[in-house]
């Protein structure tokens, strides 16, 4: 059978259009992919910083031992609600560094709901009294960088007493720290207090025992060495011991 030349046009026409259909599809497929991805972008910020998909609904807290998770919650004051990639960490962070028991604080996010707060307690390495060790004066804890915390009304066990006046500076209580760490322990389970004057003025008193005259905290290790060598010496009993220049030590 043969086609007349009008059945031709006839069968021949869609195939004309869908290859103009198709060319255009081609110039345009670049055009229509890069504004289905902008959509995607959009929306996804969208969702990401301006929705309530993912928003501030809780906040995880790590780390913490003294202090309650429910205070660092209070103190935080975390933007419940607040599209969680909007939150303000930074301030949330400054907030709970303030804490005296915190020594550092990490901030981060937890998707797609939570913020984590990791924090980092202070290490009490003695108490202080700042009233010359008035019986009944407050007592907080301080940690080898000088920062007083915490609030006892009897010594804890374990922590040694720092006495103080009370304009001395973290600077001063942080070569006192030092000096009480230092101690071996056979001596430190002798001192009944410590008294700081001033960073060159730190003595020890010992139960039944001696006044010793430390000086600094320089060559603390040192010094504590010459100390138990007089404590340990044998019957002779001093009043005081001077270890402050412990290449030259001197006794009465």
């Amino acid at each position: 059978m043969t086609m007349t030349d009008d059945e031709t046009v006839v069968v021949a026409a869609p195939t004309f259009k869908q290859r103009r259909w198709t060319a255009r599809l081609r110039r345009w497929r670049p055009f229509l992919i890069i504004a289905l991805a902008l959509a995607l972008v959009v929306t996804g910020i969208w969702l990401v910083f301006y929705s309530s998909v993912a928003s501030v609904r809780g906040v995880e807290v790590v780390g913490n031992h003294r202090v309650t998770a429910q205070h660092i919650r209070s103190v935080a004051r975390a933007p419940i609600g607040t599209p969680l990639a909007r939150a303000d960490l930074a301030a949330v962070q400054a907030r709970v560094e303030a804490i005296p028991d915190v020594s550092a604080v990490s901030v981060s996010r937890s998707w797609l709901h939570t913020i984590r707060i990791e924090v980092t307690e202070r290490v009490p390495v003695a108490v202080v009294s700042r009233d010359s060790g008035t019986a009944g004066a407050p007592l907080q804890a301080v940690d080898l960088d000088g920062v007083l915390f915490g609030s006892f009304r009897s010594r804890p066990k374990g922590l040694p007493l720092i006495r103080t006046a009370p304009g001395v500076t973290a600077e001063v209580l942080s070569e006192a720290a030092k000096v009480v760490t230092s101690l071996r322990s056979d001596i430190a389970s002798r001192v009944r207090y410590v008294d700081v004057a001033s960073i060159d003025k730190i003595t020890l008193s010992l139960r039944n025992g001696p006044q010793v005259l430390w000086g600094s905290a320089d060559d603390s290790e040192e010094k504590a060495d010459v100390l138990a060598v007089f404590l340990n010496g044998g019957s002779k009993k001093y009043t005081r011991i001077d270890v402050s220049v412990p290449g030259k030590p001197t006794t009465r």
